[in-house]
């Protein structure tokens, strides 16, 4: 399953140019607000270089990575909960991603006008999560006044999930995200229904000029750890270029290298979104492709094989697990064969970040 993440923040902060960077889309970039009204959709494939390491050992099949799905949201002003700018269409999309990645402007350019008029990255967040903020509470007050009635009757679930609103709404109100309530599993089932905006993890990006890293993008940073959270720094423009103008995978390591940069801000923005979302990435090699799958850390080894078909869930015997490593040394499954490091693993078998697996059914 394909893993969605939203780039939210105020107008001009340089989503639709991450979102091009990203995923190569071509959307409009223009130094005006709103530019962006209808999101926009796009799949960025995951840089892995253990996929290409496995991939070297079978240079005659196809390498297929994993991705995610990006979308490019409205700009988000203030009183966007209660409609303004575009607001009801923006938290509407918001409800609908796995992650947020909320793009924050740090660049100065008189060319490209700030909503505000003035630019404060602590500002700016603020904005921005206010109004996730707002929107939540009104949905959980919405949602409280009809549970109320049933909870009333001595509906016992109805009475749980109404102290659940009740506290949330507290900590809402008072500014406290869900996401930092440390809630159960068990309670944010409970919420699934209602996909509150402040329940999704969020990754700070750093959108800076062609300089790098400055003090805004530093601000970002320590906004980002006083909230427990991550912060990319992206040279918005310079990526976007560069994903515009390199054809393959060695032209755009030149590219990078004329800036001095080792590898592109777009891996380290992916790797970090993954991190965000607790998710590992297994491979196989069966058929004519070497492939990277992404599943959930604590995903079993029918569940991870459900991703594939569901004859590898449904029809599960047992999987045949290679550490990546050891099969890159040995250079061949035959020889980790003959070395008796293949595992043979169960269904309760947890499936680790960088397993090879091949899966053997009924």
């Amino acid at each position: 399953m394909t893993r969605s993440f939203g780039l939210v923040g105020l107008p001009n902060a340089g989503k639709s140019t991450i979102f091009n960077a990203l995923t190569s889309a071509g959307a409009k970039v223009e130094a005006y607000p709103f530019c962006t009204i209808e999101p926009h959709h796009g799949v960025a494939p995951v840089p892995d270089e253990r996929l290409d390491q496995l991939h070297s050992l079978f240079p005659e099949k196809k390498k297929v990575p994993t991705a995610i799905e990006v979308v490019d949201i409205a700009g988000l002003v203030a009183g966007a909960s209660h409609g303004e700018g575009l607001g009801n269409q923006f938290l509407a999309e918001i409800r609908g991603v796995d992650a947020i990645l909320h793009v924050v402007r740090c660049f100065q350019d008189p060319n490209v006008a700030h909503p505000t008029g003035t630019l404060d990255v602590r500002q700016d967040i603020e904005i921005v999560e206010t109004e996730l903020l707002l929107k939540d509470l009104e949905t959980l007050e919405r949602r409280r006044s009809r549970i109320r009635k049933l909870a009333q009757t001595g509906d016992k679930e109805a009475r749980r999930e109404l102290e659940l609103l009740t506290r949330l709404i507290e900590a809402v109100g008072a500014g406290t995200p869900i996401r930092a309530l440390g809630l159960s599993r068990e309670e944010l089932d409970r919420l699934k229904d209602l996909s509150p905006l402040t329940a999704k993890p969020v990754l700070f990006v750093a959108n800076v000029g062609d300089e790098g890293k400055n003090e805004l993008s530093t601000t970002v940073e320590e906004v980002a750890q006083e909230r427990g959270a991550g912060c990319v720094v992206i040279r918005g423009r310079l990526e976007a270029e560069v994903a515009e103008a390199a054809g393959d995978e060695e032209e755009r390591r030149a590219f990078l290298s004329e800036w001095g940069l080792a590898e592109s801000a777009l891996s380290r923005l992916v790797r970090a979104a993954y991190e965000l979302l607790s998710l590992v990435t297994f491979y196989t090699f069966e058929g004519p492709e070497v492939r990277a799958w992404t599943v959930p850390d604590g995903t079993t080894a029918p569940e991870a094989g459900g991703v594939i078909h569901s004859d590898f869930r449904d029809r599960f015997v047992l999987a045949e697990v290679m550490d990546l490593e050891e099969l890159l040394a040995a250079g061949s499954e035959r020889v980790l064969r003959e070395q008796g490091k293949i595992l043979r693993a169960g269904r309760d078998y947890l499936v680790r970040d960088g397993d090879v697996i091949h899966f053997i059914c009924a």
